[in-house]
């Protein structure tokens, strides 16, 4: 935590209008756009920068003593800059003509000073968040051309150099004669710009480098700033904003293709006529804003956020913005809620509920308050039910009574539960969900279409999301929805709104320079379509808020900041959407319409089985929208009744063909027993489709025949999904080279085989083979099956002969079940051979070997990340302390790999002693682990380590005492494991840390205590993680 709070203070110092450290006083304009990037990683933030400069600097020859300091005084700079410069620049200083001043007044010193001219390249210090993310932007830089770069600090804080050797130094003199001439300084002026343009191309390489390693994947607050986005969204603003000519642009693209509206289709934005109110109150970000129907009255009501008049600041201003005349007004209304930004607000019949937000970057918030519209009032809720942990930057979606709050983010802690808010009971609750669960996230996006909630995007802590998922308030159940047509791209702090029976998405990060787009999606065929507003120009629309109010888009606020530019405001607009909607649904009409003329060419065909049942009747579309006959097909040799029976293509161009399989196969009309392929000229792909696609595409003009079974709803998606196939110019063949897939001989297929063969030779039910276990683990040459299979006592009446039959199917030479691990202390495996002679293996994990007999001693797979992290730290001058061993699963990773000078083994367990022992030795690591027998609180040493492990689930609690009591009197670096539920990660970090502050203090010492990282390694049950706590003890010095 101490780093972000470094980062946070110095980026809020880097945006304060107050002029730095450095003799020039503020941030050199040719690196802005390098800065933004490595500021926007959650790893790193620079310290100091130059980008490069050609100086001349006046340095005193004989040091001026003074009695109070110690230190002679610096030079001066007698010329500075920072772009390639003139040679008259230079002249003029040091060959002043009559009417200038000489060089010796100029640096205004009475002594004699020496001049030197210099080219000095880049240099940027950057602090790192440790070790290894050092290293790594190091190699980046050094593979850049900054070969010097490297590592000057790591004792407190991590600090590396970006820097290279094409420097320049040349003595000119002193400040009574300069010993060169003319020349000789035009040669060095020349020699300076070209070293100041290979700087110049080193630094856009380095740029380049950074951002194709993922720099800009993920953001930063820039303290008061209140935008995590600002940072990266600056670089890519659209004209006027942004370095200077040296720097490259960068953008970033949404575009989409595929289901894209035609060109002519042009949204008309219109900039809202503010009366009453300056306009400037609606120049925010991270507000919100809920639509109001009096029936003959739209209006909005926008609380909080950051920036409004004057001061930008977070507000909370209540206004109150009617639509139809363009007034606003601010509800003073007293006792209203403290400033925030990243709050949400739902209106429920005549009142509005305002949940959470971030009041600053210290004070995150998890209240309700509810402004009463008839009444005027604001008013704190008492609330009941589960505790709702504060967070800001959630998404809200009200249906019926209750508001449903999902993700959201605090300090380090993303969220992933669903939480429900009863109006009426004034209740919170969690959600107990099933389905496609979707992942932790926040700046998502969220609304509700009837009894579904629909959740967009948003940012995991890595990257943009760009999924779509579907959650029913009835059934409890998430899904992730797969549609027509390419989706919008990953996106974060964009909007979401429902229009009739169209969702609709706008804005967001990553920005582009490009025009904005508006992606909408049909909620009842599922397809996606994506459209150019042109007329947007240079709006931002980032945190903004989008509001529906009749047939009108309503856009409000948006923005980001950045130190370096500044800040930027979107003004509010609107959008009437009614004539896209009109756009699109008219085509659709055209297409019915259309299909007319091709009804009376098709009536021949009549009968299902008729109508392709030779290659010279395929219908292909022609421009005019008719259909003719195709006169490609088979050989004329393949026999008319093998043409009945064959299988049939589609055939569409390359361009295509993404958006027609996914077509194909959300309908279920892929042929998934055949492969695609393409044509000889490799121009059209030809996908495999089902008879029952077939037998639909040639009755498309008569869907009312079509069974009655399916729905009217379902025969009018049919129908544009045709009209779609039709326009790309698709065409059903028969197919000439039928490439069937190769039939599926899984382990799983060959078990379910062979098992049905026995239980039906052993007159046993079928129904037993739904106990057949669908995945197993592999310990060297043993196959675990799972504690779930096999369960019914049916299976004893077949007893050996069916684990040898499993073996043989899963290629297996020794085959056991899971138990589960032992109540006991020394949490013995329980662990049962089936075919074999014993249970001991040899398992080689990240070049280590791990032995041990897998009947008697545990092992678990979900920790393999956390012991490729323990093996990443460098403990070359370490003595760490392991107090549950075990057969050594962080003991070989802290010898092996992490180089430790010396681990203490703790293990009570005498199998798991005698595994460790042997792979000790097999690791040949025995010399450097001292083995200790026992309970850890007996054996363990005392002030001996720099670093301990307590590697035990479901929790550690037990030897936090005496993990302490194992660290040096300096401190040292806890490990601390435990289960916790993803709702109360931040409840359990805050209690490990103030429990081992206790302990210490307890035990005699003073020492600083803090949780540098929370590691999530699994998932160990639903909605419960196993972390581990990163806990630093470190000496207070008095």
């Amino acid at each position: 935590m101490e780093f972000e709070k470094r980062k946070l203070a110095t980026l809020s110092s880097m945006n304060s209008p107050e002029p730095d450290k450095s003799p020039k006083g503020n941030i050199d304009a040719p690196i802005i756009p390098l800065l933004n990037t490595l500021n926007s990683h959650p790893s790193y933030f620079t310290t100091s920068s130059c980008s490069g400069r050609i100086s001349i600097l006046s340095q005193p020859i004989i040091p001026i003593t003074n009695p109070t300091k110690k230190k002679a005084k610096g030079g001066k700079w007698v010329f500075i800059s920072h772009d390639p410069i003139e040679l008259h620049l230079i002249l003029s200083h040091l060959f002043p003509s009559k009417s200038t001043q000489p060089v010796k007044n100029v640096t205004e010193v009475a002594d004699l000073h020496s001049l030197v001219f210099r080219f000095e390249p880049l240099i940027i210090a950057v602090e790192c968040k440790d070790i290894e993310a050092a290293q790594f932007l190091v190699s980046l830089a050094i593979s850049s051309g900054f070969r010097e770069s490297g590592i000057t600090s790591v004792n407190k804080r991590v600090i590396i150099a970006i820097r290279c050797s094409i420097r320049l130094e040349v003595p000119l003199g002193d400040t009574e004669k300069i010993m060169v001439s003319p020349e000789y300084v035009k040669y060095l002026v020349e020699l300076a710009n070209e070293k100041m343009e290979v700087n110049r191309k080193r630094t856009d390489n380095f740029l380049d480098v950074l951002l194709k390693n993922g720099f800009l994947g993920s953001q930063i607050s820039s303290g008061e700033v209140d935008c995590d986005d600002s940072d990266l969204l600056e670089n890519s603003l659209v004209n006027g904003v942004g370095g200077n000519g040296n720097a490259k642009r960068r953008d970033f693209d949404d575009s989409c293709s595929g289901s894209e509206v035609a060109p002519d289709i042009n949204l008309h934005t219109v900039k809202l006529v503010i009366s009453g109110e300056s306009i400037e109150r609606l120049f925010l970000w991270g507000h919100s804003a809920s639509t109001m129907d009096d029936v003959d009255k739209k209006k909005l009501l926008i609380f909080g956020g950051f920036g409004g008049m004057g001061r930008h600041a977070r507000r909370h201003d209540l206004l109150l913005l009617d639509l139809e005349c363009g007034r606003m007004e601010v509800l003073d209304v007293l006792d209203a809620p403290c400033p925030r930004v990243g709050h949400t607000s739902s209106m429920i019949g005549d009142s509005m509920y305002v949940i959470g937000g971030r009041a600053d970057p210290s004070n995150i918030l998890n209240d309700v308050w509810v402004f009463n519209v008839t009444k005027s009032d604001w008013r704190l809720l008492e609330c009941l039910g589960t505790p709702f942990l504060p967070r800001h930057r959630h998404a809200a979606a009200a249906v019926g009574s209750k508001i449903y709050v999902f993700g959201g983010i605090h300090s380090d802690m993303i969220f992933s539960s669903l939480y429900v808010f009863d109006t009426q009971n004034i209740e919170w609750s969690e959600v107990q969900v099933q389905g496609d669960l979707p992942c932790a996230r926040h700046s998502h996006s969220m609304a509700a279409y009837g009894t579904q909630i629909f959740v967009f995007g948003g940012y995991d802590g890595q990257k943009a999301l760009g999924d779509l998922y579907s959650f029913d308030v009835k059934t409890c159940i998430w899904k992730k929805e797969k549609m027509i047509g390419r989706p919008p791209s990953a996106k974060f702090s964009h909007s979401m709104f429902i229009y009739k029976k169209y969702l609709g998405i706008i804005g967001g990060c990553p920005v582009s320079q490009h025009n904005q787009r508006l992606s909408l999606l049909n909620l009842e065929s599922h397809w996606w379509k994506h459209i150019s507003i042109s007329s947007i120009g240079e709006g931002l629309f980032v945190r903004c808020t989008a509001n529906i109010v009749d047939t009108d888009l309503i856009m409000i606020g948006g923005g980001a900041a950045c130190y370096a530019f500044g800040t930027k405001f979107s003004e509010p607009v609107k959008i009437n959407l009614l004539p896209l909607i009109s756009l699109i649904e008219s085509s659709i009409h055209l297409h019915k319409e259309n299909m007319h003329a091709i009804c009376q060419e098709e009536k021949t065909m009549g009968e299902m089985n008729v109508s392709f049942c030779s290659p010279q009747n395929a219908v292909e579309p022609v421009t005019n929208g008719s259909f003719h006959q195709n006169s490609e097909g088979v050989d004329s040799g393949i026999a008319r009744s093998q043409m009945v029976a064959s299988h049939w293509v589609l055939r569409l161009k390359k361009k295509d063909a993404k958006m027609a399989k996914d077509m194909l196969k959300k309908f279920g009309w892929l042929d998934l027993g055949r492969k695609a392929h393409s044509q000889e000229d490799e121009k059209d792909i030809c996908f495999p489709v089902t008879e029952n696609f077939r037998a639909l595409f040639n009755q498309r003009n008569n869907l009312g025949g079509v069974s009655e079974s399916v729905c009217q709803s379902e025969k009018d998606t049919c129908m544009i999904v045709f009209n779609i196939l039709i326009e790309c110019g698709a065409t059903i063949l028969a197919d000439e080279i039928v490439k069937v897939k190769k039939a599926s001989h899984s382990p799983f297929k060959v078990m379910k085989e062979a098992v049905g063969s026995l239980l039906s030779d052993r007159g046993l039910p079928l129904q037993l083979l739904e106990e057949l276990p669908s995945r197993w683990e592999r310990l060297g040459d043993i196959v675990v099956l799972p504690l779930t299979s096999f369960k019914d006592s049916a299976w004893d009446l077949i007893g050996q002969e069916l684990w040898f039959i499993i073996a043989k199917s899963l290629g297996a030479i020794r085959l056991a079940r899971q138990g589960r691990v032992a109540p006991t202390g020394t949490r013995d495996s329980t662990l049962e051979i089936l075919v074999g002679d014993n249970g001991w293996v040899n398992h080689r994990e990240n070049g280590i070997l791990y032995s041990f007999d897998a009947t008697k001693c545990m092992f678990s797979w979900g920790n393999l990340s956390e012991k490729l992290r323990m093996g990443h730290f460098d403990c070359k001058d370490e003595v760490i302390v392991d107090l549950f061993a075990g057969i050594g699963y962080f003991v070989l990773p802290f010898l092996v790999r992490a180089k430790a000078k010396l681990v203490y083994a703790c293990e009570w367990n005498p199998h798991a002693v005698e595994a460790l022992r042997h792979n000790l030795e097999a690791n040949l690591v025995a010399d450097r682990c001292v083995l200790l027998e026992g309970d850890n609180q007996i054996t363990a040493p005392k002030g001996t380590a720099d670093r301990v492990c307590l590697g035990l689930i479901p929790t550690s609690e037990g030897s936090w005492v005496t993990a302490v009591r194992a660290l040096r009197d300096e401190g040292g670096i806890l490990h601390i494991h435990g289960n916790v539920k993803d709702s109360e990660e931040h409840v359990w970090t805050n209690y490990v840390s103030q429990s081992i502050q206790e302990i210490a203090r307890s035990e005699g010492h003073n020492w600083d205590v803090t949780v540098e990282h929370v590691e999530r390694v699994k998932w160990y049950a639903p909605h419960i993680r196993h972390l581990v706590a990163d806990v630093r003890c470190k000496m207070i010095q008095t």
